[in-house]
This record gives structure tokens, C-alpha cells and sequence, in this order.
């Protein structure tokens, strides 16, 4: 069964490397969002499992896309990925369901231990 992913981060090149650090033998169908507005249209059309989330993005935020998921009735796992490693801001994305949070550069043995722990390995 597929894994149905968004990849949401305003830069491409962090979407694009996100995506390439997801390991191979997990088999996904990958969607993407450049800002948190997509992001949250993608999340209520679309059956998704898992979001790869970025912090600073236009629009909308990442702690605003976690604000919109808190207040759905089923939500997919959100791990964030961010170079704003604040504590203040850790605290707050894990208050609000955040299931991980990952510095960028995202390190591929990171994110694929994180996934075993989170059950999709």
C-alpha cells in the first residue's frame, strides 16, 4: 500500500531534497506545497499520512498548518523540518501534534530512523 506524503516547504530545493531523503524501499505517492495555504487545500482534499512540514514559509506558517490539523477531527503524522531549532518553537510544534521535529539539512538516516519509529519502516 502506498504511503501518500506532502512535502511542504517554500523552497523547491529543500522540497526536492526532502522528497530524495525519503528511504526507496518506502513506497510513496509524493505531493508537494511551496507555502502553508497550499498545504492546508492539499491536507483537506487528499487522504495523506504522512507531512514533511517546514516552520517559515509565506502565507501561512508551518505552526499555522499544525493549527488547522489540531482542529481536525483525523490528522496525518507531521514531522517538521526546519533550521529554526528553537526550543520555544519545538515546545510549541509538539503542543500542537507534531510528532518530530528535524534540523535541515535533513539527514537521510534521520528521517528513515524517524519513520521506523513512527511505524512506516
Amino acid at each position: 500500500m502506498s504511503l501518500t506524503v506532502l512535502v511542504a516547504d517554500d523552497s523547491k530545493l529543500s522540497r526536492r531534497s526532502a522528497i530524495r531523503a525519503l528511504p526507496p524501499e518506502l513506497d510513496t505517492t509524493v505531493m508537494e506545497a511551496a507555502n502553508g495555504k497550499e498545504a492546508i487545500e492539499t491536507l483537506s482534499g487528499n487522504a495523506v499520512q504522512l507531512v514533511l512540514l517546514d516552520l517559515t514559509m509565506p502565507e501561512i506558517d508551518g505552526v499555522g498548518v499544525l493549527e488547522y490539523l489540531s482542529e481536525q477531527p483525523s490528522s496525518p503524522d507531521v514531522i517538521v523540518i526546519s533550521a529554526d531549532f528553537q526550543p520555544e518553537k519545538q515546545r510549541i510544534v509538539m503542543s500542537l501534534g507534531a510528532k518530530r521535529f528535524l534540523r535541515k539539512p535533513l539527514d537521510k538516516e534521520e528521517l528513515a530512523m524517524t519513520l521506523f519509529e513512527l511505524g512506516y519502516l
